[in-house]
């Protein structure tokens, strides 16, 4: 069978096909709302960032204010440091994740719901009991102070607004943790335990077994949550405005200053900066979906 009819599910007879597109049509209306408010906002931005609508839109049609976020030497130091908190952050989750969610497969019910107690805390609360731990007057300088490993405030490093941004990274590692090892969980536990079994009765040890049939087999749950995370951090703007470093800034609080700056004429550089935000974001959702079907393909091909 040709791998369009095995990818698509389609017969000679037109019927697999029709059944492919009685699904988007089903999801139609769900994704006109969604494109129409996404979509008409983002074309609206692109309009203002050219200058044709605005408050200081002149009418003609401009790529200056592109031109001038792009010069900005401000632009680069801070993409970079969203996409290495990004990274980090992602990557860190995805390990601690994966062997987390290995310790928890054969546990009950009660590691699924212990997973889920980060899920509903607002980011802004866990900021604030970052801010309460870990600042230099916070609860557990205090403890140090108060057990003599430290002799003033001043000696307690420094974990908030740092240059290394290890507050950002330790709030994203709080709660995006939970989240990918109960997706992780979910697949782990939809895994045939068979096959691992046969491994280990061919004489895999046990690293062996994890690495060429758990791990391949977790591929899925894996990219889709990592995507996930890595999208929400990349564009995240609370957790690093009031914990992360002041200089450089993350892409997100970049945007944030200039649209809010006195002076009026930034604010199209402001949204071309978020139009460009917007396209690297949809540049990632794009290059995952081909890693998936490039991925899917091959194994369709063994």
């Amino acid at each position: 069978m040709p791998f369009a009819e095995r990818r698509w599910g389609l017969r000679h007879d037109g019927s697999g096909l029709l059944t492919h597109w009685r699904a988007y049509l089903l999801l139609l209306p769900v994704t006109g709302i969604i494109g129409l408010l996404f979509g008409g906002g983002l074309v609206m931005a692109f309009l203002q960032s050219i200058g044709a609508i605005g408050l200081l839109g002149s009418g003609q049609i401009s790529l200056t204010a592109y031109q001038t976020a792009l010069a900005n030497p401000e632009f680069l130091r801070s993409l970079t440091l969203s996409v290495y908190i990004a990274i980090v952050a992602t990557g860190l989750s995805t390990v601690f994740s994966i062997g987390l969610a290995i310790l928890l497969r054969t546990a009950g019910r009660w590691a699924s719901f212990a997973c889920q107690v980060t899920l509903p805390i607002p980011h802004l609360v866990g900021i604030v009991g970052v801010l309460l731990l870990l600042s230099p007057s916070g609860l557990i300088s205090r403890w140090l102070y108060m057990l003599g490993g430290i002799q003033s405030d001043q000696d307690f490093p420094l974990l908030v607004n740092d240059t290394a941004n290890i507050g950002v990274l330790l709030h994203f590692l709080w709660k995006e943790i939970p989240f990918m090892t109960l997706i992780l969980l979910a697949v782990l536990r939809g895994i045939n335990p068979a096959y691992e079994m046969q491994a280990r009765a061919l004489g895999a040890s046990p690293w062996q077994c994890f690495w060429h049939v758990t791990l391949p087999m977790m591929k899925s749950g894996i990219f889709s949550s990592s995507l996930i995370v890595f999208g929400y951090i990349f564009a995240s703007f609370e957790v690093p405005f009031l914990l992360g470093s002041t200089r450089p800034r993350t892409l997100p609080v970049l945007i944030y200053r200039a649209f809010t700056d006195s002076d009026l004429t930034r604010r199209p550089e402001a949204i071309a900066l978020g139009i460009i935000l917007s396209a690297l974001s949809m540049l990632i959702v794009v290059a995952y979906s081909w890693l998936v079907s490039r991925n899917y393909q091959s194994m369709s091909r063994v």
